[in-house]
This record gives C-alpha cells, sequence and structure tokens, in this order.
C-alpha cells in the first residue's frame, strides 16, 4: 500500500517533482550528485536549484538549514511541498559515501520543521560489499518511517525511490516508489499514473513472479559476488599506481569510485588526454556539479568490466595521470 510502481528511479524522479512539488518550487541537490537527474531538474525551469554543500558523512545540514531558511516560501494550493531535497543517501553517486545515522537522523528533524520533501535515490543499497551477509545500511526512509504513530503531528518527508535497473537489469526499466500516505493518495491523482493504472504493468507481473520464485535474490548475490571482484581490482590497482598526488577512499558498495586530482588539474581536460593518447576515459567531476565546480575530480566505474580488464585500463588509467601532472606542472 506504500509502493507506487514506475518505469525506473528517473521517472520516479520526475514524477515527484511534476505531481508533488510547486512548479516555483526549490530543488535542493548535494554539490556533487547524479549528472543524469540534474538534466532530469533542469527541465523544470520554473523550479529554482540550488547546491548544498557535502561532507564526508552527508550534507552539510548547517548549511542547508540556513539555505531552507532563506528560500522558503508558501506553495501553492495543491501541491504537497513547496520544496524538495534530492539526495542518494547510500552509496552516493559519484562520491559513494554513506551518511551517518546522525546526519540521517538531522535531515529527519530539519525536513518535517521545515516541510520539505526528501527525495532519495535508492538504487544502490543492496549492493553492499563489506559484509554481504550484513543487513545492507538502514534507508532515510527507514528512520521517517519509524515514527508513524509515535510522533504527534507525523505525516511524512521522505520518498525513497528505487530501481530494478542495478538489482535485476536495466533493460526491463521498471522501479517503485515508496511513500508516506500523503504522497501515494497524491500519486493515485496523478492524470500520468491514472491513465496506465501503473508504469511498466506487464513487467511488473514478470518481477513479482522472480522476486517470488527467488530468482531476484539469486540474481542479486551473483551482482554482489561480482562487484565485489570488479571493486576490489580497481581499488588495488588505484592503490599501487594511482599518483601519491592523487586520493580516493574505497566505497563499500554502489558502482563508484572517487578520485581527487590537485587542486589545480581540470579533469575535463584530463580526460581528454586519456583519451587521445591513453585511449582510456572516465567522467570528469563538473558533469556532477550544477555550478560546474567539482574540476579536479573524475569517477571511475567498476560495475561494467571484468577484473582483469579493469586491472589493465585502471593501471593505463594511472600512468596517463602521472605523465599529465608532470606536464602540468612543468613550467610553460
Amino acid at each position: 500500500s506504500d509502493l507506487v510502481q514506475t518505469s525506473g528511479a528517473t521517472n520516479g524522479l520526475h514524477l515527484i517533482l511534476s505531481t508533488l512539488v510547486d512548479l516555483a518550487g526549490v530543488i535542493f541537490v548535494d554539490e556533487y550528485t547524479y549528472m543524469i537527474a540534474l538534466e532530469t531538474i533542469a527541465q523544470f525551469n520554473t523550479m529554482k536549484i540550488v547546491p548544498v554543500p557535502l561532507d564526508e558523512d552527508g550534507p552539510n545540514v548547517a548549511s542547508l538549514q540556513a539555505l531552507i531558511a532563506q528560500h522558503r516560501f508558501e506553495a501553492t494550493k495543491g501541491k504537497l511541498f513547496w520544496g524538495v531535497y534530492y539526495t542518494i543517501p547510500t552509496f552516493h553517486n559519484p562520491t559513494g559515501i554513506v551518511f551517518s545515522e546522525e546526519k540521517c537522523q538531522q535531515l529527519i528533524k530539519l525536513a518535517r520543521e521545515s516541510d520539505i520533501l526528501i527525495a532519495c535515490d535508492d538504487v544502490y543499497n543492496l549492493l553492499h560489499y563489506d559484509n554481504p551477509a550484513a543487513p545492507p545500511p538502514k534507508r532515510l526512509f527507514a528512520h521517517d518511517i519509524a515514527d508513524m504513530g509515535r510522533v504527534d503531528g507525523w505525516a511524512g518527508n521522505v520518498i525513497s525511490n528505487g530501481s530494478f535497473s542495478k538489482i535485476l537489469s536495466p533493460g526491463i526499466r521498471l522501479g517503485w516508489m515508496e511513500c508516506p500516505p500523503r504522497c501515494v493518495e497524491a500519486f493515485r491523482n496523478s492524470g500520468v499514473l491514472k491513465s496506465g493504472g501503473a508504469a511498466n504493468n506487464y513487467t511488473g507481473g514478470v518481477v513479482s513472479t522472480l522476486i517470488q520464485m527467488g530468482l531476484a535474490q539469486r540474481q542479486l548475490e551473483h551482482y554482489s559476488i561480482n562487484y565485489t571482484m570488479r571493486l576490489n581490482a580497481m581499488a588495488e590497482t588505484l592503490e599501487q599506481h594511482l599518483p601519491k598526488e592523487c586520493s580516493f577512499r574505497k566505497p563499500k558498495g554502489g558502482y563508484f569510485v572517487w578520485i581527487r586530482f590537485p587542486a589545480h588539474i581540470d579533469c575535463a581536460e584530463f580526460n581528454r588526454y586519456c583519451l587521445e593518447k591513453y585511449n582510456v576515459s572516465a567522467i570528469p567531476g563538473i558533469r556532477f556539479s550544477i555550478t560546474g565546480e567539482a574540476r579536479h575530480f573524475i569517477r571511475l566505474t567498476f560495475a561494467f568490466h571484468e577484473p582483469d580488464y579493469l586491472r589493465r585500463s585502471v593501471r593505463t588509467f594511472c600512468q596517463a595521470a602521472k605523465d599529465y601532472l608532470a606536464i602540468a606542472s612543468t613550467p610553460q
């Protein structure tokens, strides 16, 4: 009864913005975040996009609180929220961080006080590699829903926006949103969802059967085993060969490794150099920033390739980094 079926997490985000948020609303985003989400958000050109500083354990809540106070207004009648904070609390894209318990509690408190929605891109939660036998990190939605019936005036301020793209197959185009009751009701009254009854009905039935038969769980276990090997191959190669001027933190789940270069390095230029000289490439940090920051960062993805391929290509990437840093530090 808490679920709304979608055709994937990006479709879910689009439904959230078009159905729940004032068209003159404010969308708070992490200073580095998923680049296609930024492209989706930018299509809502009557809304204002506001970046939020990101710490190593989640957003800087004091900064977010100040930004909310600065931009807050009364939502138009018929819309539930004047603003929304879009984020990826577990195995964040691109940084790979997991929001701390303390930050999660602070975010829930702030969302309730200011009545903003927090739209969580929860697509990597089940892909955790540190201890696969342990439960995955607790979702921000779980922190919010735990107080239902216990806190006076509880209405729910978090949506968990999930997808089968990362845990089953990208091509099936199926996802779900787990929502507070007031959001479920708003989605049920949405013309877009009423028209088809739900998104991707037929595939939803197939996936339901896969779950009931235990086949989806088997596929998830297959991914976790293989992604663990791929992450280890990438991380070990980076630890051995990445120039000492650069740094990264090995993630405990997800798809990505976020690498910091010296502040004077433009990783978009470096990426072009890599492609031209070494035939390897990654995604420069500027793609993940609404303000064009993060120029000295670059994101690698370990999920797509086999471990041996990753060892070779990441070693080549590291050699390219050494050569480029040598050129960049040479007086012109």
